[in-house]
């Protein structure tokens, strides 16, 4: 089994990849929140920080590239190959409104035509692996079977199939029917995301799906950063390990970004997965949000990890 880490966006950057290989590891493949190029520049700052080789020293990280504007892909390829990379990925995923109502991301679903041209365009134009991460429609599950027939169409490297619609967001539970599809008629290989939160879940997908060769991760990797491992030899995460994976982010944030605000933002963004690998209350989690300065936040933090215990 191939696993993979997710990209979520503002979360998943290069500061948490290099704490969680260091810490957990087990990773095959690091797919970075996306890449957004527009006619005025390719990266911004913070998304070339995200991918300059010295920032994702022994991973495999694979960019993902948000847009529905092939020579603006194209571009940021050519970019992005003279930085090292040789693997890409295409996102016709996020469901953000802001970034649908564009048709870009999920939104680009809708514009079948349009979609086809596009993936023509980006395929001729390089012998470089492009993969695509999607849905399975914007608002029916029946949207799929058109998809498919589209991404059949192209040497697509691997279909990274989140089995929901747009509309679905992160609500609803994955439409495994719809997966099923995607995995037995899919011409390439075929990685499943969404909603693997316990190694039940994993056991769940292989029972059901037992050639199905990779996994993405996203939630359930913040909510329980030892659930690879877990799920890969039984060994489970302890306090100490947490605290430690925990430190490296937040010292690496207090570092890199400017002011309690940030930092305190930053680090509240994570809590409000990672809260869930500790039996807790409710008590300490709104202590979390609500701190305002550094030192209260690490008087919150030593209370935790000091008197809560892991789910596991």
């Amino acid at each position: 089994m191939n696993y993979y880490m997710a990209p979520l966006e503002g979360i998943t950057g290069y500061l948490f990849r290099n704490a969680y290989e260091t810490c957990f590891g087990g990773i095959n493949k690091y797919f970075t929140p996306f890449i957004s190029p527009n006619q005025k520049r390719i990266c911004r700052t913070r998304e070339r920080n995200d991918v300059l080789p010295e920032h994702n020293q022994g991973m495999i990280v694979v960019p993902q590239i948000l847009t529905n504007q092939s020579e603006l892909f194209i571009k940021t390829v050519d970019y992005l190959e003279d930085l090292g990379y040789h693997e890409f990925n295409l996102n016709l995923g996020c469901p953000v409104g802001t970034v649908v109502s564009k048709k870009k991301g999920s939104g680009f679903l809708t514009e079948k035509e349009k979609l086809k041209n596009f993936l023509n365009k980006i395929y001729d134009s390089s012998d470089c692996k492009i993969s695509i991460k999607t849905r399975i429609g914007m608002k029916d599950a029946d949207e799929f079977d058109e998809l498919l027939d589209i991404f059949n169409e192209f040497p697509v490297h691997e279909l990274i199939i989140h089995p929901r619609t747009r509309e679905d967001y992160y609500k609803n539970i994955p439409n495994l029917v719809a997966f099923e599809k995607g995995y037995n008629r899919c011409k390439t290989n075929v990685c499943y995301n969404g909603d693997i939160f316990l190694k039940e879940d994993y056991q769940h997908l292989i029972s059901r799906f037992p050639e199905l060769g990779s996994m993405m991760f996203g939630r359930g990797i913040l909510r329980y950063p030892g659930l690879i491992r877990f799920i890969k030899d039984g060994t489970v995460m302890k306090k100490h390990e947490l605290l430690e994976f925990h430190n490296k982010i937040y010292e690496s944030y207090k570092h890199h970004l400017y002011g309690d605000k940030t930092v305190l933002f930053k680090m509240k963004e994570l809590w409000s997965y990672m809260i869930h690998s500790f039996q807790f209350d409710s008590g300490i989690e709104k202590r979390i949000k609500k701190a305002q300065k550094l030192l209260e936040y690490d008087d919150i933090i030593r209370e935790l990890f000091s008197e809560y215990e892991l789910i596991l």
